[in-house]
């Protein structure tokens, strides 16, 4: 650093409440750490915001010094969008503020909460709003890009509870997004990503769920894909939205409910969710258990909050991640090959297939109505690719591309932002499908220089 940067950097870090962390200060390897290993960035600066003033005075700062800027949340996104090299990153992962107005079923979020602190405050109360599958996932950039987990069928997705949004914009300003105010920019919020400036708190509804519902795993050997994939997708079609039920590909892991001989086979299993009178849940999964014969099973009645933690010891940080994805509106049979076929190449022990149910409430909202309009999507496919070391990049990448094309042809449109690997931004437009000239516009509106294009972005015009 010059000594004239050097005293810009001072200046700055006088007005800032939070701290400033440069390449030699203690700490800054750890604040640019994210969840996903094969991004491994080094921005000139990161600003630790505890407050939404210390935002406006990070987006001043890098507008005013034209610097690259990134924007961290809970730092799970697998684009690595988070952390960018030689810029400014902004690190809300300190705001993690929950309030929870029970009476009213509302809560307000800070924008560095993992659904883990979300879930503990909202279920103390017996209530919750459709959020991921995976505690660690930041809140807001999974409400960014559209949100959805096992509460979306009866609850729609996690855009369609956001109620409004504290945002500082581009040039600097503190503004309320909402149906009334600004509500171009809470359209665009609603699904299109970062693009449109910071958001510092997160408005949600809230509904009662649980705190115990009916929740699991079934196992079947990986011989029986076919049997079980078949009725998983016809079940799946007219099953009631108070009822999830998802699909997994992988090795199994070492669970306790399973054999050990089966620990590291490849299985399919089955993740089951019900949000209603756990009696009612074990009639209607009743016939899950006839797909065929399962390793075993373990489906009871468990705290809500711990069943969104079921998933956490598969994803842990620190592994490379590559994602692959694609929406359909009906599992066919072909599709269901595809899967199988490359269900038996998995190239890796951690790397895995899974396919997500969506519709029920998640597609009764109009396509028009916010920024994410893939609501004809039943099924969103990711082509989880994970695996620990370097050497094995091609390997694992190659399958994880592979199968994306073949799937492609029975795909339908849109793409969940949330799922694009960094080298996709070439998917963005078809991404947002009809809604993309209108984000232009929103866009062109808030954010016209592009200062947050660090992100899957949408380049104004």
């Amino acid at each position: 650093m010059s000594e004239l940067q050097q005293t810009t950097i001072d200046a700055f870090r006088g007005l800032f409440g939070g701290s400033v962390l440069e390449p030699a200060d203690s700490g800054y390897d750890d604040a640019r750490q994210i969840w996903n290993a094969m991004i491994d960035r080094k921005p000139a600066l990161i600003a630790r915001c505890k407050s939404a003033e210390d935002v406006v005075a990070a987006v001043n700062f890098g507008r005013e010094q034209r610097m690259l800027v990134s924007v961290k949340g809970g730092g799970h996104n697998i684009a690595g969008n988070a952390v960018c090299d030689d810029g400014l990153m902004i690190d809300l992962s300190q705001m993690k503020d929950v309030e929870i107005d029970a009476d009213n079923r509302r809560a307000l979020v800070g924008p560095g909460c993992t659904l883990a602190d979300f879930d503990a405050a909202a279920q103390s109360h017996g209530l919750a709003t459709p959020l991921g599958i995976n505690s660690t996932t930041g809140v807001a950039g999974l409400t960014l890009g559209g949100g959805f987990g096992w509460l979306s069928r009866k609850f729609g997705m996690t855009i369609d509870n956001l109620i409004s949004a504290d945002v500082v914009t581009a040039d600097g300003r503190m503004i309320l997004a909402s149906d009334s105010e600004n509500p171009d920019l809470f359209w665009g919020l609603r699904g299109g990503g970062g693009n449109f400036g910071i958001v510092t708190s997160f408005e949600f509804k809230l509904h009662p769920v649980g705190p115990d519902l009916l929740s699991g795993l079934m196992v079947f050997p990986f011989g029986q894909a076919k049997s079980v994939l078949t009725q998983f997708a016809r079940f799946t079609e007219t099953m009631p939205d108070e009822l999830n039920v998802w699909m997994v590909m992988r090795h199994a892991p070492p669970l306790p409910f399973l054999p050990e001989s089966v620990h590291g086979e490849r299985i399919v299993a089955l993740a089951i969710c019900y949000a209603g009178d756990p009696a009612v849940g074990q009639k209607l999964i009743e016939p899950l258990r006839s797909f065929g014969d399962a390793h075993g099973e373990h489906v009871g009645v468990q705290p809500f909050a711990d069943w969104q933690q079921a998933f956490d010891p598969l994803l842990t940080e620190g592994a490379r991640n590559y994602w692959k994805s694609h929406n359909f509106v009906k599992l066919t049979d072909e599709v269901l090959e595809v899967l199988i076929e490359y269900g038996s190449k998995l190239p890796s022990p951690h790397c895995e297939i899974f396919i997500g149910s969506l519709g029920g409430a998640t597609g009764r909202v109009a396509a028009d109505a916010m920024a994410y309009s893939s609501r004809d999507a039943n099924y969103v496919m990711n082509v989880h690719g994970r695996w620990e070391k370097p050497e094995e990049d091609d390997r694992c990448r190659g399958w994880a591309r592979a199968f994306f094309e073949a799937a492609k042809p029975y795909a339908s449109s849109g793409a969940y932002i949330n799922f694009l690997s960094q080298d996709e931004t070439d998917r963005v437009e078809f991404a947002y499908g009809a809604a993309y000239e209108r984000l232009v516009e929103v866009k062109n509106k808030y954010d016209p220089e592009n200062l947050f294009r660090v992100n899957q972005n949408i380049r104004p015009h």
